[in-house]
């Protein structure tokens, strides 16, 4: 038995060929009997689409039964863009944990985000209890009011100047109180380890703000990963694996009654014009602007 185990029920096929004109790797073609079959396996990225794209799921690969698999359904337009348009920093939270249930529905839902070449190797931390969460915060507050008045370490000064009186009133600039935290891992040697993050974390956003959940990326928890390296142990980061970054999340205790109104952003309607040739100038100012960051 080979890791793809590619089968066909040649009994539902219906020879339409979506799934070799859907394979990005072109490891699909038809056989004499115009079944499909696989030429070079070690070419396959695990998309499945094969089994995806089979109108009649007459398609397994890697055992997975295609009668496992949901149906996709019409969504409603309106209702995505008004749940985009009514996304909210939420940093204000309810002293308690998350149901379980909404917990699983998010642990779940993180398996179908999509990666860079489909490189499926993303690590969750997920701080599911608010006892773990004041555990943390008191760890790194302690450490960070230390480095501000103790003993003064540049990059914490420089980075939490701002918050200094509220840190030493005791506020919890950091993590905003919230009850829960996830975390996203990536392997150094993924091909888009810091865009896979993200967009996992985009996709995470959006479900638990559809179950009535408050989320808030933390990007002073992300610096507190990358100066502490005691908290990626705890957090149980794998070796070989880099924090990408940190959402909080929990129980809102205020809710929004409208979107706002933001200030558009600048969209151009591309139009052919064939391509100019740069001066030396403007190429080495696109070079700068492009890998400046």
């Amino acid at each position: 038995m080979t890791e793809l185990n590619f089968k066909v029920d040649k009994e539902k096929c219906i020879h339409c060929g979506l799934c070799k004109k859907d394979c990005i790797s072109n490891i699909i073609d038809m056989d004499e009997n115009n079944h499909p079959k696989i030429l070079n396996e070690s070419w396959c990225i695990k998309c499945q689409h094969c089994m995806a794209i089979c109108p009649v799921g007459a398609i397994s690969v890697f055992d997975k039964d295609p009668e496992n698999s949901e149906k996709i359904y019409a969504q409603n337009p309106d209702m995505i863009l008004n749940l985009i348009k009514s996304r909210r920093s939420s940093r204000i939270y309810k002293q308690e944990n998350v149901e379980k249930e909404k917990l699983d529905k998010l642990k779940a839902m993180l398996n179908y985000p999509p990666t860079g070449c489909n490189y499926h190797k993303l690590h969750f931390s997920f701080i599911e209890d608010i006892e773990l969460m004041n555990e943390i915060k008191a760890h790194v507050n302690e450490k960070i009011i230390n480095a501000l008045t103790k003993t003064p370490i540049k990059v914490i000064t420089e980075k939490f100047s701002r918050y200094t009186r509220s840190f030493l009133s005791g506020k919890d600039v950091i993590f905003r109180d919230a009850p829960h935290m996830l975390v996203v891992s990536n392997s150094i040697k993924a091909p888009c380890a810091k865009e896979d993050a993200i967009i996992a974390l985009s996709y995470f956003e959006l479900y638990a703000q559809s179950l009535g959940l408050g989320t808030c990326w933390c990007g002073y928890a992300q610096t507190c990963l990358n100066i502490f390296p005691e908290l990626c142990e705890y957090l149980e980061i794998p070796d070989g694996y880099q924090p990408g970054y940190v959402m909080l999340f929990g129980n809102k205790d205020v809710n929004y009654s409208r979107t706002t109104q933001p200030e558009e952003c600048s969209i151009v309607s591309v139009k052919k014009k064939g391509f100019e040739k740069l001066s030396a100038g403007k190429t080495v100012k696109r070079y700068f602007w492009n890998f400046i960051r």
